[in-house]
């Protein structure tokens, strides 16, 4: 008797409340981003930046309070691994089916991109955005326009790493990759565009990551000579294990790196004996770019590999939702090439209030962001490069292409 008085009680009090105060205030429920990267793996040392541009952007939307009506938006992480499809595709599965989210921000390497996008987000028609997973096969990999990616294909970065070997007076170079998709696609690109040019790549010698010796194919490397070694791999597995061999043997002292290979911990890694080294990764020197580096600084690395580009990536993604009025895929996917390109209002970093509140009043917008964004063709970023070389032990910027 006396639970049945107290709940009496509550419901009247909370019925007196309502009536005093006028309409009940609505709640607004939230919605998810899942962010899929490599936390363990070849390229453990990019992503906690990566993921961290990622967060940036989200929390500059839900400061704004002007996201489809005031709506907050959260992230929910997963580990790709960077080379498990199994891994990546249970991984996915789960932030879709138990988790909930509304978008997928990655994957990360492209061969558990192409997988992820192949058997999990095409058949539960969810949108992904991966801000590096450059192979070209994604450029022609079915995709049902829910795929997009903020970095540029390899097949543009093989001809600007061949005009890069070129400008640093080497014509005879030896060449490996790591065994996947990424590997493969960016080696047979730099090679057709390094011997068009008038360039000898004296071998090509694919690696597997997760060995504990690489001497094997740094002594076929070695054999085949060459004035300096590409080494398309990951700086923090099989490709940091080629160049230390390398070093180690005495068989190469200069090595080209391309994006995966470009980060801190390699150098930190090798130390004075990198010093040379140089080679390049997607990256530009315009105003958004400088501006994301210096509002950023202070929250992670933001010069980091691929960090502008994850910026980007939540940034397009929430954009379009807000363009279409929804957090639903199958109404947002179409929107992401009208916010990424012209006509409209230039949109840059720290500029993502101002976009939404200019979408809620029906006004287009050209989302350039911190890397430049053009979409082009299946929907990827047509894209820029930083140069850089390794000086005592640091990573240097030395231009732009």
């Amino acid at each position: 008797m006396k639970k049945i008085l107290i709940t009496t009680a509550s419901v009247a009090l909370s019925a007196a409340l309502i009536a005093g105060c006028g309409k009940k205030e609505e709640v607004k429920e939230g919605i998810k981003i899942g962010i899929l990267m490599g936390y363990t793996g070849p390229i453990e040392s990019l992503t906690p930046d990566m993921s961290a541009a990622v967060d940036y952007a989200v929390s500059e939307v839900n400061t704004s309070g002007k996201f489809l009506g005031g709506t907050p938006i959260s992230t929910v992480r997963a580990d790709s691994t960077c080379v498990d499809s199994a891994a990546a595709t249970t991984a996915a599965e789960r932030l879709i089916t138990s988790d909930g989210i509304s978008g997928l921000i990655g994957a990360d390497c492209s061969g558990v991109t192409i997988a992820v996008l192949s058997n999990v987000a095409i058949a539960n028609g969810m949108v992904m955005i991966s801000p590096s997973a450059t192979s070209p096969a994604l450029t022609t990999t079915e995709d049902n326009g829910l795929f997009f990616r903020t970095s540029p294909s390899d097949a543009r970065q093989g001809e600007v790493m061949a005009d890069v070997v070129m400008d640093q007076g080497y014509s005879n170079v030896a060449l490996t990759y790591t065994n996947n998709d990424y590997g493969k696609g960016l080696a047979d690109a730099f090679e057709a565009a390094f011997t068009n040019a008038g360039g000898t790549v004296t071998t090509s010698v694919p690696h597997e990551d997760g060995k504990a010796d690489y001497s094997a194919e740094v002594s076929a490397l070695s054999s085949a000579g060459g004035e300096v070694l590409v080494v398309v791999g990951y700086l923090d597995q099989g490709g940091k294990g080629i160049v230390q061999a390398s070093l180690d043997s005495g068989a190469f002292d200069t090595f080209v790196l391309p994006d995966a290979m470009v980060g801190d911990s390699l150098p930190a890694a090798i130390g004075p004996k990198l010093n040379g080294s140089f080679g390049q990764l997607p990256g530009t020197d315009s105003e958004g770019s400088m501006l994301f580096i210096e509002m950023a600084a202070e929250e992670f690395n933001s010069e980091g590999p691929f960090t502008a580009s994850s910026y980007d990536a939540a940034a397009l993604m929430l954009l379009a939702m807000q363009a279409a009025n929804s957090s639903d895929p199958a109404d947002y996917q179409s929107k992401v090439f009208d916010v990424a390109n012209a006509p409209g209002v230039e949109i840059g970093p720290g500029e993502l209030g101002k976009a939404l509140e200019l979408l809620a009043d029906g006004q287009e917008i050209d989302y350039v962001g911190a890397s430049d964004i053009e979409l082009i063709g299946p929907g990827e970023n047509g894209g820029r490069y930083r140069e850089i070389i390794i000086a005592d032990e640091a990573i240097e910027t030395v231009g732009y292409r």
